[in-house]
């Protein structure tokens, strides 16, 4: 998986960091069981601050992403279902993305057909 940071994003960089790691693992690139590089390493590849990769890290710790364990590293976690938590935080980060869609006129079917066509991005390796 290759990891692309723009340093001159508005997105802070430990934002791209986790959203690349996130759709890494929803595409199949990243495999359930497999463990991260350690922060020290994964920085120094990507030519950012340790305290970036360890800011992305403990955000996808903190959304169930992945489990950081003591002396090991970081474990991407199996899911087979989405728990009550995570699907309201989800959809409250994408009820005002879809809001914004509708104001700036989106119709429904167009918003499903959107939705669609990353869902089958984000399947097409798996």
């Amino acid at each position: 998986m290759i990891i692309r940071i723009e340093p001159d994003s508005d997105i802070p960089i430990y934002i791209q960091l986790t959203n690349q790691i996130i759709e890494g693992i929803a595409k199949g690139d990243l495999k359930p069981g497999e463990f991260l590089p350690s922060v020290r390493a994964f920085a120094a590849d990507l030519g950012v601050n340790m305290h970036t990769v360890n800011k992305s890290y403990h955000e996808l710790e903190k959304k169930g992403i992945i489990e950081i364990v003591p002396k090991s590293g970081a474990v991407i976690k199996r899911h087979s279902h989405i728990d009550q938590e995570a699907y309201e935080r989800l959809y409250q980060m994408l009820k005002p993305q879809i809001a914004e869609g509708l104001v700036l006129g989106i119709e429904k079917e167009e918003l499903v057909d959107l939705i669609e066509k990353i869902i089958n991005e984000m399947k097409k390796n798996s």
